[in-house]
């Protein structure tokens, strides 16, 4: 590194947050002048003619708006405005140098670029590319041009630590001080160390659904909240924010990543569990049981082979799919026999058959009801339109009657009677007939009662009659069974799929909550039947995936291989993520043993070349809180604020927290409600553990060793790779931990 060379970047890096202040304090004029002119107009607002102001306060509103958001975005990156430089000739063009970083920033005047936003075309030379020729993709179309050369910045609060000049992003020593960083701030400077293979599938084709099996450490849920953000960057035209959903394992999870998404400026997507989306959407009120309850009962009974665990396998499966569609099937056939005639008096307007085809044939791409509303206005149209012909036809009948007898009756008492019963005749029955046709669609709509979803799929839960006729293929025993598993009213996170499915498909789901594009992490947790509904009743397929099998804890009831996944998302691109950036090579060397043992053939994780300390063991016959309060302390020693102890169950954690509490140690035990306080000891279950990572992780385990079981060999392969840098196992012995 030339001093000269420093002190040129130095300049550049003071030029760019100099301009970035002025455009600041422009920012904060034009945050005054637009309120001032808001608050004139408001003053100046007139009930009786109003426009003129009213308009000027829209119009005043929107420049507030855009400026306070570039007032936002600058102060954002204020700290670190960059974080490369590539030296760059586009075919045909000038040599320049352009600064990559979260947000673009443009000259007012000459519109050069002082930074472009890491989600524009021409950076992906930066990430993608190799010194040389390089080409890349701008809107379907392919841009030559030559990478002379790659820097990046080390740039802490303003000011200039080092830069390094690169050909590979996978190799760099940047990469390197990233991964020894702390975990609580990793997430949010990914973006300057992303790889070529995460930067393949954040920018994968961004209409068509995604598939990522990732090992535990290589970046899943950091690849997933980038593409969102890419996606907005690329897409924001066609979509808005609100129409992008995250579906996350958990609050806590939430609550973990929540600085991420605005650091990559990304607002108001909506963030939320599957459970809670369900019961949004439906506006189905649940008490579920606890989703761990049943991970928890097989953990200490070391079976998953008990009758309540294979009725949660079949709750997940594409055959109670095929269950609850004929349940639709049921209830559309008793709407469709209530289908007759529609009459106004004696008059027929429309034809039982004809309603009843457009019922089952023409509308069966609609949900149920929406379907019964669309036969509701053609009945309106009719109606209207035939009541015009009756009437006129009812008059010209009275007209031709009158005209009758006042020619043909000679005896006048006779003729004024008839002519008399003519008119009043006419005169009741047309006023009668009008006022009829106003109600006639409301009157034959109220035989459809509208579905009540819960109920309805309560009695396929409890009927033998209605579930023998439901489910055919069932013997009587496997009748018998289901039916006593849901005598006492209790609904499990796996009920949540069936009525989604079923809400779906006969009321249909609001537009509220239709999402757009989905972003789902942890996906193997998921059961086929879920990610089914899901794509049924939001009418897309356009889903990012991201899960790893190795991780799947809860197999009893979710996905253990992906290729009926693929079956479900025929477009869906299938990608691997072997290479792990969480754990030292030591750390992932013991992660690895466990998963060798494996049922699913999965191959090794590679860990990034970072070497750090040897995982250590300590034997320990029991529980003693002083020696974990050592280990916190000696852990602390160097440096690291994010430490776990991860006990296998929530009944251990809750022992092991009470314990540490007493003798003062600073602790916190996270659930799944919990928010991270980082200054404490987190005393986390190995269940709640998937998804986040720390400094160090003491894993702890006694009375209830892991066994060589499928989900317990998961549990312990989510335990071990939370681990950025230390680990430490305190048990018994090594086959505690499934070690030799």
């Amino acid at each position: 590194m030339l001093p000269q060379e420093f002190h040129n970047e130095e300049k550049r890096l003071q030029y760019t947050k100099d301009y970035m202040l002025n455009l600041l304090q422009q920012s904060e004029q034009d945050l005054r002048s637009s309120q001032e002119h808001i608050r004139t107009a408001m003053a100046n607002l007139e009930y009786i003619d109003s426009s003129d102001s009213f308009v000027n306060i829209l119009t005043n509103s929107r420049f507030f708006d855009m400026a306070r958001e570039q007032k936002e975005a600058l102060e954002a990156v204020m700290n670190k405005p960059y974080f490369a430089r590539i030296h760059f000739q586009r075919q045909g063009e000038s040599e320049e140098f352009l600064y990559i970083g979260k947000t673009s920033l443009f000259h007012r005047e000459t519109h050069e670029p002082i930074i472009v936003d890491w989600r524009s075309p021409v950076a992906n030379v930066y990430y993608d590319g190799r010194l040389g020729d390089v080409t890349y993709p701008v809107r379907d179309e392919e841009f030559t041009g030559h990478l002379f050369a790659k820097r990046q910045y080390k740039i802490e609060h303003g000011k200039l630590i080092d830069y390094r000049d690169i050909d590979l992003t996978a190799n760099d020593e940047l990469l390197q001080e990233a991964l020894a960083g702390k975990a609580d701030v990793r997430l949010t400077e990914i973006v300057s160390t992303i790889q070529k293979e995460q930067n393949d599938i954040i920018r994968a084709h961004l209409r068509q659904p995604i598939l990522v099996q990732g090992a535990a450490g290589s970046g899943k849920t950091t690849i997933a909240l980038h593409r969102i953000s890419y996606f907005l960057y690329t897409m924001g035209e066609h979509f808005k924010p609100e129409q992008l959903m995250i579906l996350a394992p958990s609050r806590l999870f939430i609550d973990y990543i929540g600085d991420v998404l605005p650091e990559l400026g990304v607002e108001r997507i909506f963030q939320t569990t599957y459970a809670e989306y369900v019961q949004a959407a439906t506006g189905i009120k649940l008490k579920l049981g606890n989703p761990h309850a049943q991970l928890e009962e097989i953990i200490e009974s070391h079976t998953a082979s008990l009758p309540a665990f294979h009725i949660s396998q079949i709750k997940g499966s594409m055959l109670y799919r095929d269950m609850m569609d004929r349940l639709v099937k049921r209830h559309e056939q008793q709407l469709a026999a209530l289908f007759d005639d529609v009459f106004i008096e004696k008059y027929r307007i429309l034809h039982g058959s004809n309603l009843k085809k457009l019922f089952l044939l023409e509308f069966a791409y609609l949900p149920i009801e929406k379907r019964l509303k669309r036969i509701k206005k053609v009945i309106q149209t009719e109606v209207k339109r035939k009541t015009k012909a009756v009437l006129h036809t009812l008059n010209a009948k009275y007209e031709e009657a009158i005209g009758r007898a006042l020619d043909g009756i000679r005896d006048a008492e006779k003729r004024r009677r008839i002519v008399t019963k003519y008119i009043d005749e006419r005169d009741e029955r047309i006023p009668k007939i009008t006022q009829e046709a106003k109600t006639t669609a409301a009157a034959y709509m109220k035989r459809f009662e509208k579905a009540k979803i819960k109920p309805l799929y309560r009695a396929f839960l409890t009927d033998r009659t209605l579930l023998s006729e439901i489910a055919a293929e069932w013997s009587w025993q496997e009748i018998e069974l289901f039916l006593q598993a849901h005598k006492k009213e209790s609904w499990a996170l796996e009920d949540l799929a069936a009525l989604y499915y079923l809400h779906a498909r006969i009321k249909g789901v609001a537009d509220r909550w239709k999402m757009r594009v989905v972003f789902i992490d942890e996906v193997q947790d998921y059961s086929l039947f879920q990610l089914a509904a899901l794509k049924a009743g939001l009418e897309t397929d356009m889903f990012t995936m991201v899960g790893d099998l190795a991780q799947g804890i809860h197999t009893y009831r979710s996905l253990t291989e992906w290729q009926s996944v693929l079956q479900l998302f025929p477009r869906a691109t299938y990608t691997t993520l072997q290479k792990s950036y969480r754990t030292t090579i030591e750390i992932m060397a013991v992660a690895n043993q466990i998963l060798l043992q494996m049922d699913e053939e999965l191959p090794l994780v590679e860990p990034v070349v970072r070497h750090g300390k040897e995982p250590a063991f300590i034997i320990s016959e029991a529980f003693d809180p002083h020696m974990i309060a050592e280990q916190y302390a000696d852990i602390q020693s160097r440096d690291h604020r994010s430490i776990a102890l991860i006990a296998k169950t929530t009944t251990e954690a809750q022992r092991f927290f009470t314990a540490l509490r007493d003798i003062g140690l600073p602790v916190h035990l996270l659930d799944e409600a919990a928010t991270i306080d980082q200054s404490a000891l987190l005393v986390v279950p190995s269940h709640l553990a998937k998804g986040l990572e720390f400094d160090a992780v003491i894993l702890a385990a006694f009375d209830l060793p892991f066994y060589p079981h499928a989900i317990d060999r998961k549990l312990l392969y989510v335990a071990l790779t939370r681990a950025m840098h230390e680990l430490v196992m305190i048990g018994p012995d090594r086959a505690t931990f499934l070690l030799s």
